[in-house]
């Protein structure tokens, strides 16, 4: 089952929480509204293939802000930073300018020194329904690192509990 969930206006966010719900696991996907401006696209007028990366972060900040989490207080209350170390995507369908694109994330996995952050990427149409074709998929691996050395170090419990409503089972 796939459904809208409230905005979450308590926290200053008015983008859209969608929630994936199945029998054996429960969690909500982070969603985002964002446009395919003119700096995003080629000649053609589709979307470069690197701006998707530029949605990716928008999601990725936005859903660590409406957990409690904005990286300044990643950074500086738990002393780590967040590199990425990987980052894969494909592309299904072309994004063109002025598309309003619904950008998805949900952790995926968090291990002992690492995250992955996984990303679904739709277009929502004049009449507000965000299509159910996807447009594109990606995953993020981010590893907690110290800010002092970058060496990997463990995700800190208080950023875990943070994230596991959007966090697949």
């Amino acid at each position: 089952m796939f459904g809208i969930i409230e905005d979450d206006r308590r926290l200053g966010y008015t983008g859209v929480r969608r929630g994936f719900v199945s029998s054996m696991t429960q969690f909500q996907q982070f969603t985002i509204e964002e446009r395919v401006l003119w700096g995003d696209v080629d000649a053609a007028k589709i979307i470069f293939y690197g701006s998707y990366v530029r949605f990716f972060g928008i999601a990725e900040t936005e859903l660590f802000r409406a957990v409690g989490m904005p990286y300044g207080k990643v950074f500086d209350e738990m002393d780590i930073w967040l590199p990425r170390v990987h980052l894969e995507c494909d592309f299904k369908r072309a994004a063109q300018l002025d598309d309003l694109l619904a950008v998805s994330v949900y952790v995926g996995k968090i291990g002992r020194t690492s995250m992955r952050l996984n990303f679904e990427v739709r277009r929502k149409g004049d009449d507000g329904k965000i299509e159910a074709d996807l447009i594109a998929t990606a995953h993020f691996v981010l590893v907690a690192a110290g800010r002092d050395d970058l060496k990997p170090v463990p995700v800190p419990e208080e950023l875990r509990r943070a994230l596991q409503p959007y966090t697949e089972s």
